[in-house]
């Protein structure tokens, strides 16, 4: 085997870590630049179709891969009219390809939900790569295309996509027994450092369309322990809205009489659609789990029983999830100023603390992670529960349970600022400490699934 094939064995199998990241198996996947096809074939896609100018790799491809199909060219030799899940994009291929003209004409091949990962070299890398070009060490290749990040993203923007998230990898292309492994899980993290590495990557999607589901129906999960003097108000003051709403309580062993309130609203509001679930395990994210397994809503929406978050601030997530400019909705608590009494200051700091690393972990801005008002699809939901073993359950909340999977879907999350309340019945059930550090232990398992792959 020769050594250049040695070389590039190690950075491709970095490579394809990243799209199996990304692309889920079983999805229908375009690969513009697919060369002989073997990353779409290793990414097991129900439906794979690969495009390449260069004709004797297209052969290559058809002849080892049977199950996709391969066309020779661009993005017009396709002969039909499909839409696919993912587009992955390897610009390295692409080498006299008009960038913003592609995007353009992939726009036919998109749904709503559709993400386009772009790959590309930095352009840091440029003398590196054609020093081991001149050495036998790379194929030859003509490097007509060293584009920023900036620059795609302005591609993207131009051509009707907004990035959704974006990073890079590989700082060490070849393999050195732990060496490699050092620089690519963990320097190539750190802030400067990451600057260096050779992969770099977006994530898009189009344009963002108001989506047509305003008359979706809506259920509202909320999780209560011992809040029975909030149980009327919420009822009173939850606005209906798309087509429908529904309120599932999920009652978690009270002593203070929580149950047997619900019970009696349920009897004096017959008008209303109210639900009753006695939650079996322990805690908020069990119970928010509870509630979502049992609703009947197309859109799913999150409001603690505390009421510290007005139920009046619910239509405000509602519109923001069917304008199609989210398709999570995280509320803020952090921009807008707080009622006295609202948090305390060790709660606000984990809450910056959690903000700056979650915003990294994700690669994308979440200024309150531990907001407990968080809204999503019902159908983006099923996703995440079916991938919650990739993170699993140890968040006692839950908020970092659907921010992980939300961003593992690559779910454009967007905050929504919301004035928060101070709590006029009850005591809060955080135990701080033994809490917090739970949610630090969920924090480094992030860490570990998004950065050191």
């Amino acid at each position: 085997m020769s050594v250049r094939r040695v070389l590039s064995r190690y950075y491709q199998a970095q490579a394809q870590k990243l799209h199996h990241f990304i692309i889920a198996p079983g999805s229908a996947v375009l690969h513009v630049g697919c060369q002989e096809g073997d990353v779409l074939a290793a990414l097991k896609p129900f439906f794979g179709v690969g495009i390449d100018a260069n004709g004797e790799a297209i052969a290559m491809a058809q002849k080892n891969h049977p199950d996709c199909f391969f066309y020779h060219g661009d993005v017009r030799s396709l002969t039909k009219a499909c839409q696919f899940d993912y587009i992955l994009i390897s610009l390295p291929a692409l080498r006299d390809a008009d960038i913003q003209e592609l995007l353009q004409y992939l726009h036919p091949y998109c749904h709503a939900r559709t993400r386009v990962l772009l790959d590309c070299y930095s352009h840091l890398w440029e003398p590196l790569l054609w020093l081991g070009q001149k050495l036998g060490l790379r194929t030859a290749t003509g490097f007509k295309h060293w584009i920023s990040r900036a620059d795609l993203e302005n591609f993207l923007y131009l051509s009707g996509f907004e990035v959704v998230t974006q990073g890079q990898a590989v700082l060490m292309p070849v393999y050195i027994p732990l060496v490699s492994w050092m620089c690519n899980a963990v320097l190539a993290q750190l802030p400067l450092l990451r600057r260096l590495c050779l992969q770099q990557w977006l994530v898009a999607r189009p344009m963002p369309r108001c989506v047509g589901r305003g008359q979706a129906t809506v259920s509202v999960i909320v999780p209560c322990k011992n809040e029975k003097g909030n149980i009327q108000a919420i009822v009173e003051r939850t606005p209906a809205m798309g087509s429908g709403t529904e309120l599932i309580f999920v009652e978690g062993g009270s002593c203070d009489g929580t149950r047997q309130e619900i019970e009696r609203v349920v009897q004096e509001y017959p008008e209303k659609k109210i639900r009753l679930l006695v939650q079996d395990g322990k805690g908020k994210g069990d119970a928010v789990r509870k509630g979502f397994a049992q609703a009947s809503g197309a859109v799913l929406m999150i409001l603690d029983a505390d009421m510290t978050v007005a139920p009046e601030e619910l239509p405000r997530f509602f519109d923001l999830l069917v304008s199609g400019k989210a398709e999570f909705v995280n509320g803020s608590r952090l921009v807008y100023a707080m009622e006295s009494g609202a948090m305390r200051f060790l709660n606000l700091t984990a809450n910056f603390f959690f903000s700056v690393l979650f915003s990294w972990l994700l690669g994308q801005r979440v200024k309150d992670t531990l907001c407990g008002t968080k809204v999503l699809w019902a159908e983006d939901y099923k996703k995440i529960a079916s991938n919650r073993v990739f993170f699993g359950t140890l968040d006692p909340f839950g908020d970092f349970d659907l921010l992980f999977g939300a961003a593992k879907l690559q779910l454009k999350i967007v905050d929504l600022p919301i004035h928060y309340k101070s709590r006029v019945y009850g005591q809060t059930q955080i135990r701080r400490f033994y809490h917090g550090l739970i949610l630090l232990k969920m924090s480094m398992r992030g860490v570990r699934k998004f950065k050191m792959r």
